[in-house]
């Protein structure tokens, strides 16, 4: 037997005496790390393949391939969303090649009777394939890529996964204007989550469950032509398991009967070379100007929604400047850019509202999480109906933190002057996109312009190293540290369940945060799809409390805690009685 597993995994106190076991069957144990260096993977393989753990791992399970006397068994742990990645994978490559995949989960837990049945199992069928091996029924681990033509670019529909629907709504248009025929997928329910968690590794990652759902309940619903069809998703580059997101979409769509659509890679980086989408200058103008536009819209609308005194007031303003910043996306007039800019803070500093005093709850943490009413469950109107004003980050300040690692990296790692060019001009373009939108929430009445990154990477590297990059890295840290210094001190950090970058730099970072900050009510909250309702309420109701405790009482008589905004149904008590 190939043992693989991260080098923990293969401690005897880790492990619990796997090892000791296999051997008490009468078999010999090998560790991957031990026969890597004979496998040849036949590249490329499905996933992105960017780390040496998986690649020695590739490398193991194709030498076992080769081997009528191998098979090979993976370890990994509870909620190791990288692990999910590679179990895939290294089951595709054992079945290409006739062989048996077993993989165990290692945790906390010591009682091994599960184990050792499935290992006496595992050794039943190796006997019995010993004389009788069945016959590989793929000869190939690798999935058919079909290109994005440029015939494709004037003739098929681009699919894409909502994220934030204000900012998704505005770059549709974006594309549009540059010749893209693209859709984004608006209707997100429960269904679309359910039929994810079908098609997808479900220790890999909420919002891979997400999107993925969305993107096979379209392809479903017989609202396209499927042989006019594209489906796109983002693709980042970096460590954290959304630059496998299309690996995993692949799978899914290879399962589910749709592996003749093209699936499109939206990266900066050109991941993959499809001729059909190209990331132009122009396009690039038009995406970083529809942000710019989500970024204050969200901003004034959530500022100014909680206290109108016309209910309905400030959605229909939004609405408003909505169609007025679409249309100005497709014609790129730079001036009706400007005049939109200071006309919507204006009108916003003027709509009618009330003097309450209401508490203020920031909402920081994934990226998808944060901005997906689904995969929030709606956070926003929940906290809005509880009687609180809701601040969500701006979508600029993560890429503004992605283009300052390059000025870590200069100071830290590399050295290289390319890379201090590269992280300063990426953050002056950047800025000087929304210099106007800053301009007019400094001179506005009730709004306040965002940070400097400079300013954020300062105060969270008071905190932790400014080092953590995979996921939101340090930048989670920094807007709860921002939050807290413009005096909201009431803050959710919301993460997907197995987020592991996230659980360290954001819940991680809570006990020390509030050490440097006592006035910090922070809680944290995990979103997947089996998390339970009623215990997310709790929590948000317990944070609310306080945050209201902490308000001067006297100006405030009326501010109580409300019933929820919906009924709680009784399977919304019985979702998982773990939980």
């Amino acid at each position: 037997i190939v043992l693989a597993g991260r080098p923990y995994h293969l401690d005897p106190e880790i492990n619990h005496g796997i090892p000791d076991i296999i051997n008490s069957l009468g078999m010999a144990v090998l560790t991957e790390d031990a026969v890597a260096h004979l496998g040849t993977v036949q590249r490329p393989v499905r996933i992105v393949d960017q780390w040496m753990y998986h690649s020695r791992l590739y490398a193991a399970a194709s030498f076992v391939n080769t081997r009528p006397d191998l098979e090979l068994i993976q370890l990994n742990s509870f909620g190791c969303g990288l692990d999910a990645i590679t179990t895939d994978q290294v089951q595709e490559i054992l079945q290409g090649g006739g062989k048996i995949y077993t993989v165990l989960k290692i945790d906390e837990g010591s009682n091994l009777g599960a184990a050792k049945i499935r290992l006496r199992s595992l050794q039943a069928v190796m006997n019995e394939h010993r004389d009788n091996r069945p016959i590989p029924k793929n000869s190939s681990h690798k999935l058919k890529r079909i290109l994005f033509t440029k015939e494709m670019k004037r003739t098929h529909t681009l699919l894409v996964p909502q994220m934030s629907p204000i900012h998704f709504e505005l770059l549709q248009d974006a594309f549009k204007a540059e010749g893209y025929n693209l859709v984004v997928l608006s209707s997100v329910d429960r269904h679309a989550i359910d039929e994810g968690v079908k098609y997808v590794n479900n220790d890999a990652c909420y919002p891979a469950i997400i999107v993925i759902g969305q993107i096979l309940m379209a392809l479903k619903s017989g609202a396209y032509d499927l042989n006019h069809t594209t489906v796109a998703i983002s693709q980042t580059g970096g460590g954290c398991r959304a630059t496998n997101y299309i690996g995993l979409l692949r799978k899914a769509l290879n399962d589910s009967g749709f592996d003749y659509i093209p699936v499109l890679s939206a990266s900066l980086f050109g991941l993959e070379k499809n001729p059909g989408f190209k990331v132009t200058l122009s396009l690039l103008k038009k995406c970083i100007t529809a942000i710019v536009y989500g970024d204050l819209l969200m901003r004034v609308l959530h500022r100014v929604r909680p206290y109108e005194k016309i209910p309905g007031s400030a959605n229909l303003l939004y609405e408003k400047w909505v169609e007025r910043c679409r249309s100005q996306l497709l014609t790129g007039n730079k001036q009706e850019f400007a005049d939109n800019i200071k006309n919507i803070v204006e009108e916003f500093d003027q709509l009618a509202i009330s003097s309450v005093k209401k508490p203020r709850v920031g909402v920081v943490g994934e990226i998808l999480v944060k901005y997906h009413p689904v995969g929030n469950n709606n956070i926003v109107k929940l906290l809005e109906d509880e009687g609180a004003e809701v601040i969500l980050p701006d979508m600029m300040d993560f890429f503004l933190y992605c283009a300052y690692d390059y000025i870590f990296r200069f100071e830290n790692i590399s050295g290289k002057m390319t890379d201090l060019y590269i992280g300063k001009y990426l953050i002056n373009a950047l800025e000087k996109s929304r210099r106007l939108v800053k301009e007019n929430l400094n001179n506005s009445n009730r709004f306040m312009p965002p940070a400097p990154i400079y300013e954020k990477a300062d105060a969270a590297g008071q905190i932790m190293s400014l080092g953590h990059h995979c996921g939101e890295g340090w930048f989670l840290t920094a807007e709860m540290i921002e939050l807290i210094n413009k005096g909201v001190p009431n803050i959710v950090c919301v993460q997907p369940f197995g987020c592991l970058p996230n659980h360290i730099t954001g819940e991680g970072m809570i006990k020390e945060l509030k050490r440097s900050y006592p006035q910090a009510n922070i809680t944290a909250i995990d979103f997947d799809p089996g998390a339970s309702e009623v215990n997310q309420l709790n929590r948000l109701k317990l944070m609310l409390s306080v945050a209201i405790r902490n308000l001067n009482t006297d100006e405030v008589p009326s501010l109580e805690l409300q019933p929820v905004s919906y009924p709680l149904k009784l399977d919304h008590l019985m979702v998982h009685d773990s939980n």
